[in-house]
């Protein structure tokens, strides 16, 4: 692993992704105890109890795993900095992470400038997302410290690069942190990160069929059942480009290969009650490699030996 990882003393160069409704309180302290970094969307709290609640649920058990003599790895908050967010909603939000001490922050869908000119201001990174290399060339003018560089085959709002181009360009004028998020399942495929030139895999379908996953039963089987073929990419479900399950498409009566097409303005029109994530299911190209839905401790435990057989194989 690199320097910058055995820093953060994880187990594994490893983030499960901040994720709609499956990333949960149940699931980041499954993570943090596992030794790897639990990520979650502060919308998901919003939901909740509210941010400063999860936080504390969440240090609370990080304090009683250390007090059983266990090292809990640190958790993240993804926070949206896009220009339709208010100005107080982020502010208060960036007090909550501040008071937890939470020491990295993952951003997204806007220019994270000020969001890092704050978090470094009590000694956290930042971590963007970008999905081109223009949206990774702007963040690093923003200085943040790090990039989750979303490329093909990622479920949910994915991009379209392949990580064989993608990290090593990025690494060629970025020295920090990147992320590489999108196809992987296995430890074999963390392996394959580092030596693209990434510092750490960011994974979010594997983690979705997870026990402590706060999706719907019904999500976590079809995704240990899907196929490679049963992946979607369209624009026509949320507007923007993602992966969603067919299976999920077909049970609420849409046709795959034939879904609503984006209104004038660029929406999605779907028939009324329909809601993407909830009710219309998303994953990645990954779900391929899927076939249960174990604990996270049992999960992290596997990635672990796979990345070790993988990391001894390279050598």
């Amino acid at each position: 692993m690199s320097n910058r990882i055995e820093r953060l003393g994880l187990r594994l160069p490893l983030m499960a992704a901040p994720m709609s409704i499956a990333s949960n309180v149940a699931l980041v302290s499954a993570c943090s105890r596992a030794g790897i970094v639990g990520c979650f969307p502060t919308h998901n709290a919003a939901r909740g109890g509210g941010l400063a609640s999860w936080l504390s649920t969440i240090r609370a058990d990080q304090q009683a795993f250390a007090d059983q003599g266990g090292t809990p790895a640190p958790i993240a908050v993804n926070i949206n900095v896009s220009r339709q967010k208010p100005a107080d909603i982020l502010a208060q939000e960036l007090a909550d992470c501040r008071a937890a001490g939470i020491s990295i922050i993952t951003s997204n869908a806007g220019n994270p400038a000020e969001l890092v000119k704050r978090v470094h201001d009590w000694g956290g990174i930042v971590i963007h997302d970008a999905t081109t290399v223009e949206q990774a060339e702007k963040a690093v003018a923003a200085d943040v410290d790090g990039l989750m560089l979303v490329c093909a085959g990622a479920g949910g709002l994915g991009g379209l690069l392949s990580p064989f181009a993608f990290v090593p360009k990025v690494r060629s004028f970025f020295g920090g942190m990147i992320q590489l998020a999108g196809g992987v399942a296995d430890g074999a495929g963390i392996a394959a990160a580092e030596i693209l030139g990434a510092d750490m895999v960011c994974m979010g379908t594997r983690f979705i069929a997870t026990e402590e996953s706060g999706v719907a039963a019904g999500h976590k089987q079809m995704l240990a059942r899907a196929r490679m073929s049963d992946i979607l990419w369209t624009e026509n479900i949320v507007g923007i480009g993602a992966n969603f399950l067919k299976p999920s498409l077909a049970e609420h009566g849409l046709d795959p290969d034939h879904l609503p097409a984006l209104d004038e303005k660029g929406r999605p029109s779907l028939p009324e009650g329909l809601r993407p994530w909830s009710m219309l299911w998303s994953g990645g190209q990954s779900a391929a490699l899927i076939g249960d839905v174990p604990s996270v401790a049992g999960l992290v435990s596997r990635l672990h030996e796979e990345y070790r057989l993988a990391r001894r194989q390279a050598d």
